[in-house]
C-alpha cells in the first residue's frame, strides 16, 4: 500500500484507479438445489448456456481478467475471479448470473473487492543497490553492475504484473483476507517505514523460496472493503499452499503483526467443468 501524495492541481475524475491499475472482485456462489428442482430441464438447460457464455473469458462483455473455480469445503461451491479498468465491467458478471435463468438458484456468498497496485514495499532500483552492499557486495565491481541491472529489468514486468496481472494457469488456488494488527505493542501502522520494510524484506524472502511452485497477487482492499489486503495464490500443486501458508506464519510480519480471514480452497476450471462439478444440468452422477 502507499501513502497518497498531497498535489494542489486537481484531480481527474475517474472510475479507473489513478495509479493504472485495475478493479478486482473474487465472488463466491453456492447453488440452492431446492431452486433448482423446481426448475424444468428446459430451464436447467438454457441457464446452463447462460451461464458458461457469461463466464467465457473471451466473451464480449467479459472483463479483461475473468477466472473461474469450484471451491472446496461448505463455504461455496464455486468461486470467480475478475479484474478490469472499469469497476462496472466487473460488477455486470455478478449482475449478469444473478438476472439469467439460474439467478433464482444462485446464493451469493463471500466477496471481496480491491484494487490493484505496487507496493511501498516493492524496493527501488537504488534501494536494491544498497540493499547487496549492505549483504558484502562491492558497489564498483562488475557483479554490483549486472545484479543491478537485472533487477532493473526485472522490475519493469514485475510492476506490470503486479498492476495489470495476467492470471496463473496453475491449476490450484487459494485466496484470504488480511489486516495488519493495531493492538497496543503491535501496532502495524506506527513502525518507522525502516522497521516496515525490513520485516516485508524478510518476508518476501520466505516467499522467493517458492519460485516455480507458488506465484502470488496482493490486492488492496483499504477503503473498499472490510479487509485491509487480499491474497490470491496459484500454485502447481496443493501442497505448496500449505507450504507457503505454513512457512511464512514464522515470519514477524505475520507472526506479529498479521490478522487472517477465512481460506478459501479452489480448483481452476472452465465455466462448463464447473456446472458438471455441480451436476448443474446433468442428469445422473458419474
Amino acid at each position: 500500500m502507499n501513502r497518497p501524495t498531497h498535489s494542489q492541481e486537481p484531480a481527474e475524475i475517474s472510475l479507473e484507479p489513478a495509479n493504472g491499475g485495475w478493479h478486482c472482485s473474487h465472488l463466491y456462489y453456492t447453488w440452492d438445489r431446492a431452486e433448482l428442482a423446481q426448475m424444468s430441464v428446459d430451464q436447467v438447460t438454457t441457464g446452463r448456456a447462460d451461464v458458461i457464455a457469461q463466464l467465457d473469458p473471451a466473451g464480449n462483455n467479459a472483463p479483461l481478467r475473468l477466472q473461474t473455480s469450484v471451491v472446496s469445503g461448505h463455504k461455496a461451491d464455486f468461486g470467480l475471479m475478475l479484474m478490469d479498468p472499469d469497476p462496472r465491467k466487473v460488477d455486470r458478471v455478478h449482475q449478469r448470473l444473478m438476472a439469467g435463468p439460474l439467478g433464482p438458484a444462485l446464493r451469493p456468498g463471500y466477496s471481496f473487492v480491491s484494487v490493484t497496485e505496487i507496493s511501498e514495499y516493492v524496493p527501488t532500483v537504488q534501494q536494491y543497490g544498497q540493499r547487496i552492499v549492505a549483504e558484502g557486495e562491492e558497489e564498483n565491481s562488475p557483479t554490483f553492475a549486472t545484479k543491478v541491472k537485472g533487477y532493473a529489468d526485472r522490475l519493469v514486468s514485475m510492476n506490470r504484473q503486479r498492476l495489470t496481472p495476467d492470471f496463473s494457469d496453475w491449476p490450484n488456488t487459494c485466496f484470504y483476507p488480511m489486516n495488519k494488527k493495531r493492538d497496543v505493542g503491535e501496532n502495524w501502522f506506527t513502525l518507522s517505514k525502516e522497521e516496515r520494510n525490513a520485516l516485508m524484506s524478510e518476508h518476501a524472502r520466505s516467499g522467493i523460496a517458492f519460485a516455480g511452485k507458488v506465484t502470488q497477487l496482493i490486492s488492496v482492499g483499504l477503503g473498499f472493503d472490510d479487509w485491509e489486503w487480499g491474497v490470491t495464490l496459484w500454485a502447481t500443486n496443493p501442497e505448496f499452499l500449505k507450504d507457503i501458508v505454513y512457512r511464512m506464519r514464522f515470519d514477524e510480519a505475520s507472526a506479529r503483526y498479521a490478522q487472517f480471514g477465512p481460506f478459501l480452497v479452489s480448483y481452476i476450471c472452465t465455466a462448463e467443468a464447473m456446472l458438471d462439478h455441480c451436476f448443474i444440468g446433468l442428469e445422473s452422477s458419474d
